[in-house]
């Protein structure tokens, strides 16, 4: 029986079913194996900006390449979301919204500075 591709790729008709999957069966629970030496990447967050690209595309497919060939070479393989890397471009933000205000970093000193940011 021959089947035909939609035209459009439409992600609530595949990946919904598919992420429900996933918290149904806990794979995101990071689970220790100490029979197997452990492997670790933290996945860095898109930044502040929001901006994607095509460097973050490769970056997140060389991961999964490299998890899955720990994975299958024996290894307790673990691709964990990590927290913000983006330090600089937060701060452009922050900065930047500040500015609308009338604020700078040095008006508002360290402490209030990092309390805001």
């Amino acid at each position: 029986m021959k089947k035909e591709l939609p035209k459009l790729y439409e992600p609530k008709e595949v990946e919904d079913k598919i992420y429900k999957f996933w918290v149904d069966n806990d794979c995101f629970k990071a689970t220790r194996d100490p029979q197997k030496k452990p492997y670790t990447i933290v996945i860095p967050p898109p930044n502040i900006t929001g901006q994607l690209h095509m460097g973050h595309a490769l970056d997140e497919t060389l991961q999964d390449i490299l998890i899955r060939w720990k994975r299958m070479c024996g290894y307790s393989a673990l691709w964990l979301p990590g927290t913000d890397h983006a330090a600089i471009a937060t701060e452009v933000k922050i900065v930047d919204a500040m500015a609308k205000e009338g604020l700078t970093k040095e008006s508002l000193g360290r402490e209030k500075f990092m309390e805001r940011a």
